[in-house]
């Protein structure tokens, strides 16, 4: 898949990569799917015990036949160090190189993190899709900030995610029983888009399929290469 040229170089202090996000945020472009997603990414990555390095996956699924029709992965050192809510600049860079090992072009991506609901406004899901220059979704396991009530107990029971009075998210329970999910934008779509496609890809498990499938596969080749 070709990309487009690099916003950035990932050379950076966390100081730094803070004012970045602050700058990149301005960018994220919010406009609706041209057309209704068939191939959706989902991607992934897995560490290996020391903590200095990483495998990135994405599993490319049709949305309508359920089906797997392309993976790719990459595994590279990590060169960033954890902190709280710089995340992408740990895991967008293997990411970034996995998708571009891709033959297919995805309609949308998704990963396994935040997007706008983000302390500020740009969390993994806006990394990538700004550096792919395609619609992306964040589609996280946990709250990063904000607050909601607590959705309905059933599959498809939803309420908003709101972040200093504005709604940035939307959190769903995909799966009775399940614990919600925080889905937001990444770029180049509206909140709308994002739940509507998260919610097709969900095949009665608490994550959608793509990243579901992608977590797999990153942990079975986090056996095989670490």
């Amino acid at each position: 898949m070709n990309l487009p040229t690099p916003i950035h170089d990932w050379n950076q202090t966390p100081a730094a990569a803070i004012q970045l996000q602050r700058q990149l945020a301005a960018r994220i472009i919010e406009s609706p799917l041209p057309r209704a997603a068939r191939l959706a990414a989902g991607g992934d990555v897995a560490f290996n015990s020391e903590g200095d390095r990483l495998i990135a996956a994405w599993v490319v699924w049709d949305i309508a036949a359920h089906t797997i029709v392309e993976t790719a992965f990459a595994h590279q050192n990590v060169t960033f160090p954890y902190v709280p809510g710089l995340l992408s600049f740990r895991e967008a860079p293997a990411l970034i190189e996995a998708a571009r090992l891709l033959s297919r072009e995805p309609d949308v991506f998704i990963l396994d993190g935040h997007g706008k609901s983000h302390p500020r406004r740009f969390g993994l899901a806006c990394h990538v899709g700004l550096f792919l220059d395609r619609p992306a979704i964040g589609c996280a396991k946990s709250r990063l900030c904000g607050q909601h009530r607590e959705p309905g107990s059933r599959a498809g029971g939803s309420c908003r995610l709101v972040v200093d009075g504005e709604t940035l998210g939307r959190v769903v329970r995909t799966r009775e029983g399940a614990k919600p999910i925080y889905i937001s934008i990444g770029h180049r779509m509206v909140l709308a888009n994002a739940v509507s496609v998260t919610r097709r890809c969900c095949m009665g498990y608490r994550m959608p399929e793509p990243t579901r499938q992608a977590h797999l596969l990153v942990t079975r080749l986090r056996t095989e290469l670490f």
